[in-house]
């Protein structure tokens, strides 16, 4: 599959179109940033790591029923993917406090949360990705509520797949964010990336992170978790 012209550059990926108009072609940079763009880095090899992880829970999602742009793993950087327009709320899955959530609502990191909390936020660099309940969700326009609902709900059952897969591998699945598309032909299928740079990761023994947390927070090397992650993933 040729990569064609550059369609979009993010912080973290970049997408090509090909020459079928309904694929494209996603690269995984190094480039890692926190705290909205302040805090950036290259961390070598990120990238590669990031694909692989991301290919890996793709194709076990698709296998159990979950409808994702992924297509095929082409290299070490990149993917083949369906071609789709993303909408701008992202889900967010908590099962645990952390983040956010503990600055909001004065909660301990690391509670254990009695059932996973769902919550969406619009995708805007300039507001900084502000909490949205439904009804901004419809005041603004972002999205079509049932295609919301439907995200919700498929994020759920995301949540229980990748739970127990993560367990497994004795790691906590604490939180991640999903990104959804629409198809052309109109389908609601999950985007962008699944990797430690949306998902928070803790080692279930030491409770040790295994996630972007490393890099916003100075706790040591993120290539090293990111790759402590991927073995794991690999290995069992």
């Amino acid at each position: 599959m040729e990569k064609g012209k550059k369609l979009y550059e993010g912080k973290a990926k970049i997408i090509y179109a090909t020459e079928e108009p309904d694929k494209v072609v996603i690269y995984f940079k190094d480039d890692t940033t926190a705290f909205d763009g302040i805090k950036k880095e290259q961390i070598a090899g990120k990238g590669v790591i990031n694909n692989t992880i991301s290919s890996l829970i793709f194709e076990l999602l698709q296998k159990r029923g979950i409808p994702t742009h992924y297509i095929k793993k082409l290299s070490d950087r990149e993917m083949l993917a369906y071609r789709v327009e993303i909408i701008p709320v992202e889900v967010v899955v908590r099962n645990y406090a952390a983040g956010s959530f503990t600055r909001r609502y004065g909660i301990p990191e690391g509670t254990k949360l009695e059932k996973p909390l769902v919550e969406t936020f619009w995708k805007n660099d300039e507001l900084h990705d502000p909490l949205v309940c439904n009804e901004h969700i419809e005041l603004l326009k972002l999205a079509d509520l049932e295609d919301v609902k439907k995200m919700k709900e498929m994020a759920l059952v995301v949540n229980e797949v990748l739970k127990d897969f993560f367990a497994e591998r004795n790691i906590i699945l604490v939180d991640f964010k999903l990104e959804f598309g629409k198809t052309p032909d109109g389908r609601l299928v999950l985007a962008d990336e699944i990797s430690p740079d949306s998902c928070r990761l803790w080692d279930a023994k030491t409770m040790k992170k295994l996630d972007k947390d490393v890099f916003r927070y100075d706790l040591g090397s993120l290539e090293e978790a990111y790759k402590e992650v991927l073995k794991r993933l690999e290995n069992k």
